[in-house]
């Protein structure tokens, strides 16, 4: 990690972003956890498509001066947006100081014991200030627990059984079913009912389902109408 070069701006100094590495291209994940990145960050665009947010799987987030960043496995910020000259240097990343906001929601998912998600990872988002900090163990490789949710209240992490996330509106559950071509059990984003958030796929394939019964009532009110010797394609 290179030194971080402060700039000078109107109110305060920020690292300069052509000193900071953003990206190194070092293949990390297993299948299982990129196709669950996936499902996470595509649900939330298919599905939250009037909203303004950044979802993203394995982006850099730079959060202190002097400090490597971490890379969460997801991240979700509300009301914040990837910048249009995304190719630019401090716009590759998640820069704290860029977005004037810490993200609100990081997941780490556990694929080993070696990840330290319970102690270095959760002390870095607490100092992020990251309002949620979810774990999630497929195969509970840390312990009993498969999903562990930490809130942030005032400067510390609590644990809590809660899986509805007050402050972005949405909530998390356990999801048996087939994801492209994998049934599996899987980490969902749900509204506040339970419904889980549809990705692109399912999203399609329930308007097709709603047009096939408008289509078989339309067929169903044609054949009684005709019972009663009513045309209709006149009425």
């Amino acid at each position: 990690m290179v030194e971080q070069i402060l700039i000078d701006t109107d109110d305060f100094y920020v690292p300069d972003a052509n000193q900071l590495v953003t990206e190194d291209d070092t293949p990390v994940d297993n299948f299982a956890s990129e196709k669950q990145q996936r499902l996470l960050v595509g649900s939330l665009y298919s599905s939250l498509q009037n909203q303004t947010f950044l979802a993203a799987a394995n982006v850099g987030v730079y959060y202190a001066y002097r400090k490597p960043p971490i890379v969460p496995d997801v991240l979700f910020s509300l009301d914040v947006q990837i910048p249009e000259k995304w190719w630019d240097k401090q716009n590759r990343c998640y820069m704290v100081w860029e977005f004037e906001k810490p993200p609100e929601v990081v997941m780490e998912i556990v694929s080993n014991k070696e990840g330290d998600e319970l102690g270095k990872k959760l002390e870095i988002y607490e100092q992020m200030r990251a309002s949620y900090y979810i774990v999630y163990d497929p195969n509970q490789q840390l312990g009993e627990q498969v999903i562990r949710i930490y809130e942030l209240r005032g400067r510390r992490y609590f644990e809590t059984s809660e899986t509805w996330l007050e402050q972005v509106g949405l909530g998390l559950t356990l999801w048996s079913g087939e994801f492209e071509g994998r049934q599996d059990n899987w980490l969902r984003w749900c509204y506040q009912d339970g419904t889980i958030l549809p990705t692109g796929d399912e999203r399609a394939e329930q308007e097709k389902q709603r047009a096939e019964q408008a289509e078989q009532r339309a067929q169903l009110l044609a054949e009684k109408l005709r019972a009663m010797g009513v045309d209709p394609d006149t009425v």
